[in-house]
């Protein structure tokens, strides 16, 4: 059992925390609307006033925050976690933020005689709540052998992608592919249901073919065919759309920065950018397909 603060306690960070303190953590949680720390403290975690008093006694301090601006808050300037963090303390943030603030960070926390990891996730609020997450870390390997016992309560994969800021350029990567397939996928159901094929039959057909993707075979955007799919709950988000938009704009500043070409990932992300416009913003990303649609 660890000594573990939790920060950060919104769709993806309540399951996880939840989950470490099924596993037998002592766990201190804070968040920025203390009603969510309701749940926690009913099953067992301690509520924290402040963000500071989640560093008292932590062998670990975990964050899911929502973006660079805010976990440079967190982390940095006095009064940060990484200046009131006890020593020895590991850091792991599970935020998907751009990847210069997860290499500063580091180097803040190493200077500090701290070591941290940029550990984000993908799977969703329902891989959050199963406890089945992928982490994609960055940082250095003793200290991911060190948070391998504590994430692998949150999640089923732990890979170890390389040194500070790797693991947000992997989950980058990952959401441009998956922000880009999934309009793919959309617009291929639509021309099936103008073409008179049933969303059955194309799903048959492509899922066992060369257009087999996880935004087909996992999430499917039209009911019936991926019965845990969001389309069979009126696109209730497992991912919403504002948070695609917010990583495939991560992905376009850190291809304008780098000199790479994302030509469909900027164009994804003008699809997201007018459908969080009309009003789809809360809405699983996987209803793009109603405004392709044109519904």
């Amino acid at each position: 059992m660890a000594r573990i603060g939790f920060i950060g306690l919104g769709n993806m960070g309540a399951p996880m925390a939840l989950n470490l303190v099924k596993a037998g953590h002592a766990l201190t949680v804070f968040d920025l609307t203390p009603d969510r720390t309701g749940v926690l403290v009913a099953e067992g975690a301690v509520a924290s006033e402040t963000p500071q008093g989640v560093a008292e006694g932590a062998e670990a301090i975990i964050t899911m925050l929502p973006a660079g601006r805010e976990v440079r808050a967190v982390y940095g300037g006095t009064g940060g976690l990484i200046e009131v963090a006890p020593p020895g303390c590991l850091l792991i943030d599970c935020s998907t933020i751009d990847v210069t603030t997860a290499r500063e960070m580091a180097a803040a926390a190493k200077e500090a005689g701290l070591s941290m990891l940029d550990a984000p996730v993908s799977g969703g609020v329902g891989g959050a709540t199963a406890a089945t997450l992928t982490f994609m870390v960055g940082g250095d390997e003793e200290a991911v052998e060190r948070a391998r016992p504590l994430l692998a309560s949150m999640g089923r994969s732990i890979v170890r992608a390389g040194e500070s800021g790797a693991g947000q350029a992997a989950k980058i990567c990952n959401n441009l592919i998956l922000g880009i397939s999934m309009i793919g996928v959309a617009e291929a159901f639509v021309l099936a249901e103008k073409l008179g094929l049933s969303h059955q039959a194309l799903f048959d057909i492509a899922s066992t073919s060369s257009g087999q993707c996880w935004s087909l075979t996992s999430y499917c955007p039209v009911p019936g065919p991926v019965p845990t799919s969001p389309a069979n709950r009126g696109y209730a988000p497992g991912f919403t759309a504002a948070m695609m938009l917010k990583d495939l704009e991560l992905a376009r500043g850190a291809a304008d920065a780098t000199g790479a070409h994302a030509e469909l990932g900027a164009l994804a992300a003008e699809f997201y950018r007018r459908y969080a416009a009309r009003g789809g913003a809360p809405v699983d990303f996987s209803g793009i397909i109603t405004m392709i649609r044109g519904s």
